[in-house]
């Protein structure tokens, strides 16, 4: 299992995002310069988190992004599944209906689920609600009490330059 780039992206980029005023936007060349990414990349990303209602967007020349919800309702597991989508990672492809020692592939029902299926869903499940549990707030307070005073009046400047 492995995450595309997109998930770290939109992390960084959301990041920064915890930090505007209520209503204040930022665009996308201007996260995308702050990172170094490519801003066509960037807006694909957005896209996804608008869809999925993370972010919002606000057309216009000083339009731009902000965060669609408080950043403790925007869970890890919320902004991955917008990039990544929301299928489980194992497919179960029911193998052993067409096992040749199978007599009869319909007693393979609901009733008796592929146990490899029912074991790696209850791992997904376990980390599903692991990323559910940490939001992004959690991820801006962590981060922020290991930030210098510096490092924290940059950002803060940065911002107001927005």
């Amino acid at each position: 299992m492995q995450f595309s780039i997109g998930v770290e992206y939109a992390f960084h980029s959301l990041f920064y995002m915890v930090g505007l005023p209520e209503h204040k936007t930022i665009g996308i060349k201007q996260i995308a310069e702050l990172h170094r990414f490519k801003d066509s990349y960037l807006s694909k990303i957005f896209a996804n988190l608008r869809k999925t209602g993370i972010v919002r967007s606000t057309p216009g020349v000083k339009g731009g992004y902000e965060l669609a919800r408080r950043p403790e309702d925007i869970s890890f597991w919320d902004i991955i599944e917008a990039i990544e989508g929301p299928s489980f990672f194992f497919q179960c492809a029911e193998i052993r209906k067409k096992n040749i020692f199978v007599d009869d592939p319909s007693v393979f029902t609901d009733e008796c689920p592929c146990l490899i299926k029912v074991v790696i869903q209850e791992a997904e499940d376990l980390f599903r609600n692991r990323l559910r549990s940490k939001s992004l707030r959690w991820l801006y307070d962590q981060a922020q009490n290991n930030f210098s005073e510096e490092k924290k009046m940059a950002i803060s400047d940065w911002i107001k330059a927005i």
